[in-house]
């Protein structure tokens, strides 16, 4: 195969070389993806340039090395000049032009870009209808190239502010021992500011306020005026509340949207399927007050598919409840999913709804909507069918409870469940577990610690729960779920939102591949990469003191995955076409797929309308910004609990494990509480510290010792800025030789002196 593949590339050089004119120039190729950026994959190039059978190898080839040569870098299936962006794009507005045009950037700009950021010109439009947006607004905008060749390489039409500029700062509210006033940002980098009297607006000592800066001297501090009292810092869940200021997470119901979730009523069995009597069963945390989706299971009876299983999956029907364009729709939106703290939740839905009326409490009847999916003995589903139905949860379980009563040790609520329910439910998870082990989805082994606070809101301990079956067959029930709505979605030709994960970057397969080198492994180039490549070298380092280091890096290479209109399938699940379908109470992008299948399965007259498909692109780009929003306000609030719960142990030595490498320092990982701290290079001791890149390490320009991603050390805690959620560490453990980084320093060493010596024929 390797030969005909060599031959039929040689033959397709030689006819282009000889000037075959079917077969485009590499210039002709860069225009094309230049100026249709849209459809510029493999395939849309073969049809554009009529490039048939054997020419399909040579436009392979031709397509990697632009990519070699960083000319073209691939996303999502299509080949891009770099510096590109996307029809519809986040931007943050930083300046204005000499026209008095707005001037924004990228907000999520991909690490994998090597050309310069591209930026983009905003201006505004005789009589459109959008809000008004303004320097250090984040907003959703519809972009083009721009045709003048100077200034910004696009222009933009700003399509809804999603995130106001605050110039005002959030911080706690000091009364000092002379009488002044002072204000503590939360932001490490911001400086105190004072407070006149007559500016505090009755903030008491320990308030989280928010302040406006009114004026800043040439020296001394700026002052500013208290403009709100969020709370006091010493209560229960303040740190959350930093958090939900800080991000500027919606947490305040409007009346409107209340009002209507107070108005609505109990769903009936009008228009739907009758499943109360299905013994379908909700397994989840001990502590969740929300239930949105029930499994039961049974052995398929068809005689054609012997050892299959019948899998059923009912989820809470909150399209029911939440029409589009409403009150409660809008706020939904614009939230665009729930917040977990450890604290507290900050949910999408009102309580009413998605704790009472859309929550699929035991006992009681609720609506849903179900999927039936068959699968064969060896796990491949072979069908799947979906209903709206009225269905009563047969018992609500905790996953430890479940998967207790499996193990041989019920409880009084779980044993009458066992026989007909629960083992059924384990043995179809057997059987889908072989089609998931013949998928091969990319298995990283990365514990979630989770930490348990006591009645006043301090850390008491973090846990790493136990990983059980229960937890592996609930996933597995709901991705298969999933993937049944999105098939049924394209065999319909209905627009829906995917949840898609593309595949790790060029630049960060080189990098990695430069990494596992280093440590006597490989990675296979070529374009079908596929997560089972990266779960044989996760197995081979399984156990070894390796393991976590090879780990780390792994993730590192990982895309992140986003909700998109455009399907290029989910990379870590190795799945071709996927859509979040099972959690509608805490996600939005879950309701669009609810109305997107009532649509196209005839479910009744709330389905997806023509509206809501002609803004798939713009609630896309949107919730991916709230999802990326909620997980940096979840991470803030657990290294803000950390750290307050540590600040008293200055000067203590910890464990920690190497998390971060980068020229300044080290980020070191304490596994006992889940949170980061940092190590300035300059406290290392007395050698030069070199930045390895490739090999994710800090070495020593004299002793070639140092410090590597996943290394284990000791550390003793320095300062703690609780409200910052920053620690700063001292190294106690001595460097020692990094896996294979003593080859890079050296050719970091040759490199550096071969940039400083002037090239042949140049003058000096």
């Amino acid at each position: 195969m390797a030969r005909r593949t060599s031959r039929s590339t040689a033959a397709a050089a030689a006819k282009a070389e000889s000037g075959n004119a079917h077969l485009p120039s590499r210039d002709d190729i860069l225009r094309f993806i230049s100026e249709n950026p849209d459809q510029s994959g493999k395939r849309e190039i073969a049809k554009a340039f009529g490039i048939k059978g054997g020419d399909r190898v040579w436009l392979k080839d031709k397509l990697r090395e632009l990519q070699d040569e960083g000319l073209v870098k691939t996303r999502r299936k299509k080949n891009l000049r770099p510096g590109t962006l996307p029809r519809v794009v986040v931007l943050d507005i930083f300046s204005r032009d000499a026209e008095g045009g707005l001037i924004a950037r990228p907000a999520e700009q991909d690490e994998e870009d090597d050309g310069p950021v591209p930026l983009v010109t905003i201006r505004a439009q005789k009589g459109a209808r959008t809000t008004a947006a303004g320097v250090g607004d984040r907003v959703l905008a519809r972009v083009s190239p721009t045709e003048e060749e100077t200034g910004p390489a696009y222009t933009g039409r700003v399509m809804k502010v999603f995130e106001k500029r605050r110039r005002a700062v959030l911080g706690v509210f000091r009364e000092l021992d002379d009488g002044s006033l002072r204000i503590e940002p939360v932001e490490r980098r911001q400086p105190e500011l004072i407070v006149d009297p007559e500016a505090r607006n009755e903030a008491q000592h320990g308030d989280l306020v928010e302040a406006l800066p009114v004026s800043q001297g040439r020296y001394g501090l700026p002052k500013a005026k208290v403009i709100e009292v969020v709370g006091s810092i010493t209560t229960e869940k303040a740190v959350s509340l930093i958090a939900i200021h800080a991000h500027e997470i919606p947490h305040i119901f409007p009346d409107a949207a209340l009002e209507e979730a107070a108005a609505a009523k109990p769903a009936t069995l009008k228009g739907r399927e009758d499943w109360r009597k299905l013994p379908l069963i909700t397994i989840d945390p001990p502590d969740a007050k929300d239930h949105d989706d029930a499994v039961y299971a049974e052995p398929d009876d068809d005689e054609k598919n012997r050892g299959g299983v019948v899998v059923t999956v009912a989820i809470a029907d909150v399209a029911q409840y939440v029409r589009a364009g409403s009150a409660l729709d809008r706020e939904a939106l614009r939230r665009g999913n729930s917040v977990y703290f450890p604290d507290r939740v900050v949910p999408m839905l009102p309580e009413r709804i998605s704790n009472d009326l859309c929550s699929l409490r035991e006992g009681e009847a609720r609506p849903a909507l179900a999927v039936r999916m068959r699968f064969s003995s060896d796990g491949r589903k072979i069908g799947h069918s979906f209903h709206r139905v009225m269905m009563r949860s047969a018992g609500s379980l905790s996953y430890d409870q479940a998967q207790a009563a499996v193990d041989g040790k019920p409880d009084d609520k779980s044993g009458p469940l066992l026989d007909t329910v629960l083992r059924p439910l384990w043995d179809a998870y057997g059987v889908l577990k072989r089609g998931r082990n013949a998928r091969e989805p990319l298995e990283l082994d990365l514990p979630e610690r989770k930490i348990l606070l006591k009645p006043d809101g301090t850390v008491d301990r973090v846990i790493v729960p136990p990983r059980l079956d229960a937890h592996k067959l609930i996933e597995e029930f709901m991705i298969q779920a999933n993937v049944a709505a999105a098939e049924t979605l394209e065999a319909a030709r209905q627009p829906l939102v995917y949840r898609v994960h593309d595949e790790p970057s060029l630049a960060k397969q080189e990098s990695l591949r430069e990494f596992l080198a280093s440590i006597g492994m490989s990675l296979a180039r070529g374009p079908a990469l596929r997560p089972a490549q990266f779960n044989n070298i996760l197995a081979r380092v399984d156990g070894s003191d390796q393991e976590q280091l090879v780990n780390e890096v792994v993730l590192r290479s990982q895309s992140q995955a986003v909700y998109s209109t455009e399907n290029i399938g989910h990379f870590g699940l190795n799945l071709r076409r996927y859509a979040h379908f099972t959690s509608p109470i805490r996600r939005y992008a879950d309701l669009i797929v609810h109305r997107a299948l009532i649509a196209a399965r005839n479910l009744g007259g709330d389905g997806l309308s023509a509206e809501e498909e002609a803004r798939l692109e713009e609630v896309s780009a949107l919730i991916s910004a709230t999802e990326r929003r909620a997980m940096a306000a979840e991470r803030d609030t657990v290294d803000r609990l950390v750290a307050e719960h540590l600040a008293s142990r200055t000067g203590e030595e910890f464990s920690a494990r190497i998390s971060g490498i980068t020229k300044a320092g080290i980020f070191v990982l304490l596994p006992e509480y889940g949170a980061d701290g940092f190590i300035p290079v300059s406290t290392l001791g007395n050698d030069y510290y070199i930045y390895d890149e490739p090999h994710h390490a800090l070495v020593g320009q004299r002793s070639g010792k140092g410090f590597q991603l996943g290394d284990g050390v000791d550390v003793r805690l320095v300062e703690v800025a609780p409200l910052a959620g920053a620690m700063r560490f001292e190294m106690m453990s001595d460097p020692v030789h990094p896996s294979g980084s003593s080859k890079s320093l050296h050719k970091t060493k040759r490199d550096k002196a071969r940039r400083q010596r002037p090239a042949k024929g140049r003058r000096k």
